[in-house]
């Protein structure tokens, strides 16, 4: 509601065999998040490419999104590569750990937000994970809730870094 987006989609979620349910969730999370018509998951752990990315008409990526604790070099070529980068991360003390390792250098990357998505959240958005899921994204206010027909988490999430929208 805070987009006035208001579309279904059917997504295929590859899980990596190293990957969670608990970081699938959150990667869907992210997509619910910033869900656009043009918003596509990447090809995985293993590739170049971001969790979630948006390019334009012309193929310059407008978004690009990554879900966990990316290595700061990794960040510094997604933010030079994008004009918005917005890194997920999820794991509770080693996530504040990360954070207070980089965040002085990540400080200087002015296209990039980074938002932690608390712990108790994260973990009780695993357990929605199943093969066969339809669930509902609701954000309004700034308040984000995913709904299933079997359970609710409302998500909380700490704004770490917020880049200036352009």
């Amino acid at each position: 509601m805070d987009c006035n987006y208001y579309q279904a989609h059917a997504l295929m979620l590859a899980q990596h065999p190293s990957e969670t349910e608990e970081r699938v969730m959150i990667r869907l999370l992210a997509f619910g998040l910033h869900a656009n018509s043009l918003l596509e998951f990447g090809k995985g752990l293993s590739s170049e490419e971001p969790d979630l990315w948006r390019r334009d008409l012309t193929g310059q990526i407008d978004l690009w999104i990554e879900v966990g604790q990316p290595d700061e070099q990794a960040i510094r070529r997604a933010c030079g590569r994008a004009r918005q980068v917005v890194i997920y991360s999820y794991s509770g003390h080693s996530a504040q750990l990360w954070w207070n390792k980089n965040s002085e250098s990540l400080a200087r990357n002015k296209n990039l937000t980074v938002i932690d998505v608390s712990s108790v959240c994260s973990k009780e958005l695993a357990l929605l994970a199943r093969r066969s899921m339809q669930l509902q994204c609701f954000v309004q206010d700034g308040q984000v809730q995913i709904m299933s027909d079997a359970a609710m988490v409302s998500i909380e999430l700490i704004h770490r870094m917020v880049a200036p929208i352009r």
